[in-house]
């Protein structure tokens, strides 16, 4: 770009120094940059490196997802077991060791550039990741990590790493610790724009049976993306949140780190949890008699997020509100929501729904029950029987007992416990059920179901 003549020498050559030495600007602006962008911009001069290197907001929010040096790079087909890599000096390591190298290497150079401790969220989508390098993030002292992402990792064992967390939120631990608040691991990773675009791209087709499945294929990505892109999780998008199945003991792992590790998933509420606050409201031998499902774990991750009953339009748990209760205390019922925040690594700011006040107490922002950023989180044990993948809609405990309730099967009124029956709730009175499956029942819900609703964490009926 050609010089201005007008502006003095000085300004024009140190035009962007100069802006970027403003805090707030540079806090503002390194988010958007790579990891990569930002040390080549410290490498351009002293007063850069200087400024790079010494602003702890710089590197606040870091990212090495996108870093070439984190990558693990495949084994040589003749090597036999796990080939021997340099890990700070040692040629000799084990499976544990090889798989993180690429990390611990990183973090290590960081650690001597000074630059480890400054890191508050750190994403480490994607990589190969342990166990034993959480554990580490966790427990050393040389990291300051509040929100991590390890969404899509490779190589991570789920057992290991739940035992990890429980560890870390025992009732022994050291005061101030664990300082890792946030953790990210349930929810998809999010897409980087080459991704998108290497998606988008396709091959011409000739025939016309080619054509047909390449708009086919077209309309189905295209319609997914839209429903991704468009609901927010959980408040908005309604029906199943994740799309993998769970292989750690992750229930037991939010019950230990309740309050003082919040995740992008939380716990089902449904009457049937010990751990719900409607537990002992409804009964559980009725609902057992009446054909609802046995087994349910005494507690479990939340995989559905539901509106309210179609019978009384609510839950006997109640409903998720973000605004209306103690944040401080209650972290637990909110899930971290994606993206993590550029600008910020406040918890609260985590969590809150898109259009909503972090600070501020909902009931003063917003009026009005429609507008409040609210959801009933359930795991597929409490849907099982209730809840229409076509329709969303579902029938909680009290409102709907089973197919088999209190009069026979050939009484669907008796199936109702509430007084009042909305047009909702008085279908299909002949055979009793409402959810055939996995849609209403008597063909009342005409919506096409595009995938597999069905929790993935489930293995069929108990």
């Amino acid at each position: 770009m050609a010089k201005d003549p007008q502006l003095p020498t000085e300004i024009q050559q140190n035009a962007l120094f100069q802006l970027l030495s403003n805090s707030l600007v540079l806090s503002h602006t390194t988010p958007y940059l790579s990891s990569h962008d930002v040390l080549k911009l410290g490498a351009t001069s002293r007063g850069f490196r200087f400024l790079i290197y010494h602003s702890p907001q710089v590197f606040r929010r870091l990212d090495v997802s996108n870093i070439k040096a984190t990558q693990l790079a495949p084994p040589p087909r003749s090597t036999i077991g796990w080939p021997n890599v340099q890990v700070d000096g040692d040629e000799s390591v084990t499976a544990e060791d090889y798989l993180s190298a690429p990390l611990r290497n990183v973090f290590s150079k960081l650690e001597r550039l000074d630059i480890l401790r400054d890191v508050q969220v750190l994403t480490l989508d994607g990589l190969s990741v342990t166990a034993g390098l959480v554990h580490d993030i966790l427990n050393n002292p040389s990291y300051s990590v509040r929100i991590l992402s390890l969404r899509e990792v490779q190589n991570l064992n789920e057992h290991e790493l739940c035992q990890a967390l429980q560890y870390a939120c025992r009732r022994s631990r050291p005061k101030g610790t664990p300082r890792l608040k946030g953790l990210y691991f349930f929810s998809p990773r999010d897409k980087s724009p080459l991704e998108v675009k290497e998606t988008s791209r396709c091959s011409t087709p000739t025939s016309p049976a080619d054509v047909a499945a390449a708009w086919n294929m077209r309309s189905h990505t295209a319609l997914t993306t839209a429903l991704a892109e468009e609901s927010e999780t959980w408040y908005t998008r309604r029906g199943q949140q994740f799309s993998r199945k769970l292989e750690g003991d992750w229930a037991s792992t939010l019950l230990a780190c309740d309050g003082i590790i919040a995740f992008d998933a939380v716990l089902c509420g449904g009457p049937r949890h010990y751990n719900s606050s409607a537990y002992g409201k409804v009964d559980l031998e009725a609902l057992r008699a009446a054909g609802s499902p046995i087994g349910v774990p005494q507690i479990n991750v939340a995989t559905h997020a539901v509106d309210g009953c179609a019978g009384c339009g609510s839950a006997p748990e109640g409903w998720t509100t973000w605004g209306e209760n103690n944040f401080s205390s209650d972290i637990g019922r909110f899930p971290l929501l994606t993206p993590p925040p550029l600008h910020s690594s406040n918890l609260s700011a985590t969590m809150c729904p898109e259009g909503h006040s972090v600070k501020t107490r909902l009931s003063t922002v917003i009026q009005g029950d429609q507008e409040k950023a609210r959801f009933i989180p359930r795991c597929f044990d409490c849907l099982r029987d209730r809840y229409c993948s076509g329709c969303h809609r579902w029938w909680c405990e009290t409102c709907y007992i089973g197919a088999y309730g209190p009069g026979g099967s050939q009484s669907g009124a008796s199936n109702l416990v509430s007084n009042s029956l909305s047009p909702n709730n008085i279908e299909n009175q002949d055979s009793g059920h409402r959810i055939q499956h996995g849609l209403c029942a008597g063909g009342k819900c005409s919506l096409p179901c595009l995938s597999n609703t069905m929790d993935a964490n489930s293995e069929g009926p108990a």
